[in-house]
C-alpha cells in the first residue's frame, strides 16, 4: 500500500470510529435541514469505514478511491454549515474555515488512488 493510500485509509478509519465513539461532536455540524442528525452522523461514519475498507484491499482500491472522492463531496455541505454555525467563535470558525480547502486535496488524492488502480 502506497503512502497516500495508507494515510487516507487511516484517516477514514479514525474519523469513522469517531462518529460512533463521540457522535455528539458530529451531530452538531449536520445541517438541521437534513433532519435526524444522529442518523446522518452514523451514516457518514459507516460510509467512512466502508471507504477505508475498500481502500485497504488492493482488489477494491479503485472503487474505494472513487467512493471516497464522492464522500468528500457529499460531506462538504456540513463543512460549509459549520463555518456559518461557528462564525462568532473565533477558534471554532478558524478550524471550520481550514477544513473547507482541505477537502480539495482529499478529493484529488482519492481520485489519484482510483486512477492508479484502473484495470487492477
Amino acid at each position: 500500500m502506497k503512502r497516500a493510500e495508507a494515510a487516507m485509509t487511516s484517516m477514514l478509519t479514525v474519523a469513522g470510529i469517531g462518529h460512533f465513539a463521540r457522535p455528539e461532536v458530529f451531530d452538531s455540524i449536520v445541517p438541521p435541514q437534513l433532519g435526524n442528525r444522529r442518523f446522518w452522523t452514523y451514516a457518514s461514519g459507516a460510509a467512512e469505514l466502508s471507504c477505508a475498507a475498500l481502500l485497504a484491499v488492493p482488489a477494491t482500491r479503485r472503487a474505494g478511491g472513487l467512493c471516497t472522492a464522492a464522500l468528500m463531496v457529499a460531506v462538504y455541505p456540513a463543512n460549509i454549515y459549520s463555518v456559518r454555525k461557528f462564525w462568532n467563535n473565533p477558534t471554532a470558525r478558524t478550524v471550520a474555515l481550514v477544513r473547507l480547502p482541505l477537502q480539495i486535496p482529499l478529493i484529488r488524492t482519492s481520485l489519484k488512488i482510483a486512477k492508479s488502480h484502473q484495470g487492477t
